[in-house]
């Protein structure tokens, strides 16, 4: 998930020095530089992470209630203030308006169900011990560092914040380079919202010197969705330190269409699982592996299915796909399928660089895809379908599984109870649908296997990862 380090996966020590970086927020319509920001100096961010991890020592004994009430106000903020920050979205990283609001209703949902449920997910839980009274109780780690991508510049956010503070941790969050406003404003959602001073702090910084933070002993643990080599690189110094990582990296994920699925129904999912956020998602469907005996009904819906979202500019109402996110996420994308058909996939729509500025890319699907294109092994993070012809529904699924990645996945059949089977048994995944797409949603645990990753987000398992679990016994 080329997110967060694409551009520099290596992340050397490197010591902060007094000069200030600069991000440049870019707009991927037009290739225009929209505004600068100053990062900080290390003076800055020394400052930054004292006043952080000072909150904590209060913010560790609020009561839930507090928190949740605070928490429901972030969500009222969010709500509030959806045109401006779908409007941010549109010209830092080209989401289309629509899906900019959409966004940010998920965020103020996911702020609502952990103030609801926090405390129940936190609750002592006791053990029976003979002449002794035993329990366990789930108490705050402290400053967690959040490395965040682009892709969902606030979803990405709130998805960790809003259960990282309700477990009573503090947050410092370094966001990607190329959203450097919406960076900003999620901080301000919090300060507006009334959180204590120093609970939630963006750091203006660069990547090599996201190390030294890891480093800082005011850090407890460290939070990432990013590139599986930028997840490596943090695990690594994570782990010099013996610190907690929860990383949640790229994805290729295999929706598996079975002969006796509803073909209609089936490529509309699959269509719109590919083409969300322009197809820019760790979670979107990317390889559709199909029987030969319904693979070309199958490519013929998918086709008409993914020709038809309008494309163009993010800022109008009736835009379903914008650009990508930068020019060279784009011209990635399009060496990927120029080096897919090179050897020997074909392709069905799109494929072409359009002309004009910015960083558009057209909805693509490719077909004949097979072992050794970079369709088949490679995530490619853009709205490009890949369709693997097989000759069964067994060797469907060992093709679902012959990769690096293990997020999501699906199974498309009439048959519920097979397909039930086969999404819970014997596809490798964090996360396995049937006749339907893949998605995160708070009320669920979220995460990967392989290399995409360990730990999870959300739900009860997600906000008890940053946590004490601490054993409690007294001796009667």
């Amino acid at each position: 998930m080329a997110r967060l380090c694409d551009r520099n996966p290596v992340m050397n020590s490197v010591v902060l020095e007094e000069q200030r970086a600069e991000f440049k927020a870019i707009n991927p319509s037009t290739g225009e530089i929209v505004k600068t920001y100053e990062g900080h100096t290390q003076q800055e961010v020394d400052a930054i992470l004292q006043t952080v991890s000072k909150a904590f020592g209060q913010w560790r004994w609020t009561d839930f209630e507090t928190r949740a009430d605070l928490m429901r106000q972030a969500a009222k903020v969010l709500r509030r203030r959806a045109g401006e920050f779908a409007e941010l979205m549109a010209i830092e990283m080209g989401k289309p308006l629509k899906h900019g609001r959409a966004e940010i209703e998920k965020c103020a949902t996911g702020c609502d169900y952990f103030a609801g449920n926090a405390s129940r997910f936190l609750q002592p839980q006791s053990a029976q011990i003979e002449g002794a009274k035993a329990y366990v109780t789930l108490n705050p780690l402290g400053l967690v560092l959040a490395l965040m991508p682009w892709n969902f510049p606030f979803w990405q956010v709130f998805r960790f914040a809003a259960p990282t503070l309700m477990a009573g941790n503090v947050a410092a969050l370094k966001h990607a380079n190329n959203v450097p406003g919406c960076a900003l404003a999620a901080e301000s959602v919090f300060r507006e919202a009334g959180f204590p001073e120093g609970v939630f702090r963006t750091l203006m910084i660069d990547i090599p010197a996201i190390e030294g933070v890891i480093h800082d002993p005011r850090v407890a643990a460290v939070s990432l969705t990013g590139s599986v080599a930028a997840g490596k690189a943090v695990a690594r110094q994570a782990g010099e330190v013996l610190k907690k990582c929860v990383l949640e990296l790229g994805g290729s994920d295999a929706y598996v269409i079975l002969e006796d699925a509803d073909l209609e129904q089936a490529a509309a999912v699959c269509a719109t699982g590919r083409l969300l956020n322009s197809g820019q998602s760790c979670i979107a469907a990317k390889r559709f592996i199909v029987p030969k005996k319904v693979r070309l009904d199958f490519e013929d819906l998918l086709v008409k299915r993914m020709a038809a979202p309008r494309f163009g500019d993010p800022f109008a109402s009736d835009t379903d796909l914008g650009p990508l996110a930068r020019r060279d996420l784009r011209d990635k994308i399009h060496q990927q399928v120029e080096a897919s058909v090179a050897r020997g996939a074909r392709v069905l729509l799109g494929g072409k660089l359009p002309a004009g500025q910015g960083a558009y890319y057209p909805a693509t699907v490719l077909t004949d895809v097979h072992e050794g294109c970079p369709a088949y092994h490679e995530e490619l993070f853009g709205p490009v379908a890949s369709v693997v012809p097989v000759e069964s529904e067994s060797e469907a699924i060992v093709v679902a599984n012959a990769t690096n990645f293990g997020l999501g996945s699906a199974v498309f059949t009439r048959n519920l109870e097979r397909g039930e089977k086969i999404a819970a048994n014997e596809l490798e995944a964090g996360s396995s649908f049937v006749n339907d797409f893949v998605r995160s949603d708070p009320r669920l645990p979220f995460g990967g296997i392989k290399e995409s990753g360990y730990g999870r987000e959300l739900s009860s398992f997600g906000i008890q990862e940053f946590v004490n679990i601490k054993t409690v016994y007294i001796k009667r």
